[in-house]
C-alpha cells in the first residue's frame, strides 16, 4: 500500500456525526494514535488498538483515516501544526524582534518537553518512511521561514546584527541548533534545567549575532525574552 499524506483520508460524511462532532473525533483519534504510536512504535501500533483504545468500531475509524499510514502522517503534521502555532503565539506577544526570537527559542523547547510523543514521532517517520523527500518537521520549517527571516532581516537593518553574515546562514545556524537540542534533550536529557538551557542557548546565539554597538548597549550579560 502506497504511503499516503495526512490530507488522504476518508471523508467521515457518513458517521452520523454533526460537523463539530466529527472534528472533535477526529482529534481525539489524533491524540490517542499519536500517543499509541510513540509508545508502541509504527509497526506494533494496529488500527485495530487504536480503535479500542477510542471506543469506536474499526470501521469507524477507516471513516476518518483511509490507512495506518494516512492516521500516522496526521498525527506527525498536527504536532508539527500545533507547534508552530506555539512558537508564534509566543513570538507574537512583543513587537521587539530581538524578543521575538528569544521567546520563540524558549516556546519551542517547551513545546517538546511538554510532548515528547512527537519526537518520537518524527523519529519513527524517519525510520519508517525514508523514502520520503522531506519529513514534515522540516516542510513546516519551510513554510515559515519567511516570517522568521523578515525577523532577523529587520534587526540587521535596525544595526543590532552584524552585517557579515547571510540571513539564510542566520537562520539555518539556529533551526540546526534547536534541532540539535531538541533530540539530544530527548535522547539522554538534560544536564541543567529547561530555563537554564534556554538562557544559555539565547547568550550564545544572541551575542554572536549582535553589532558591536548592540553588544555593548547591553552590558555583560543580558538575555532577551526572559
Amino acid at each position: 500500500m502506497p504511503v499516503q499524506s495526512s490530507q488522504s483520508q476518508s471523508s467521515p460524511s457518513t458517521d452520523g456525526c454533526t460537523p463539530d462532532r466529527r472534528e472533535e473525533r477526529r482529534q481525539a483519534i489524533i491524540d490517542t494514535a499519536a500517543r499509541l504510536f510513540a509508545e508502541l512504535g509504527y509497526s506494533d501500533c494496529e488500527m485495530e488498538r487504536v480503535a479500542a483504545e477510542i471506543g469506536i468500531a474499526k470501521g469507524t475509524l477507516y471513516l476518518y483515516f483511509a490507512s495506518k499510514e494516512a492516521l500516522f502522517y496526521a498525527c506527525v503534521d498536527a504536532g508539527m501544526k500545533q507547534m508552530q502555532e506555539v512558537v508564534a503565539k509566543a513570538a507574537d506577544e512583543t513587537d521587539d524582534a530581538m524578543d521575538r526570537i528569544a521567546r520563540g527559542i524558549r516556546a519551542y523547547l517547551q513545546f517538546f518537553e511538554d510532548h515528547p510523543e512527537h519526537v518520537e514521532l518524527l523519529i519513527q517517520e524517519r525510520a519508517n518512511f525514508k523514502s520520503r523527500s522531506k519529513p514534515t518537521y522540516f516542510e513546516y520549517r519551510e513554510q515559515n521561514r519567511q516570517k522568521w527571516r523578515s525577523v532577523h532581516e529587520s534587526l540587521i537593518a535596525d544595526g543590532r546584527y552584524r552585517t557579515d553574515l547571510p540571513v539564510e546562514r542566520i537562520m539555518d545556524a539556529i533551526g540546526n541548533l534547536l534541532y540539535g537540542t531538541m533530540f539530544t534533550n530527548h535522547f539522554v536529557g538534560r544536564s541543567v534545567s529547561m530555563n537554564e538551557q534556554y538562557q544559555s542557548l539565547v547568550e550564545i546565539v544572541m551575542r554572536g549575532l549582535l553589532s558591536d554597538e548592540e553588544r555593548a548597549s547591553r552590558g555583560p550579560r543580558e538575555v532577551t525574552g526572559s
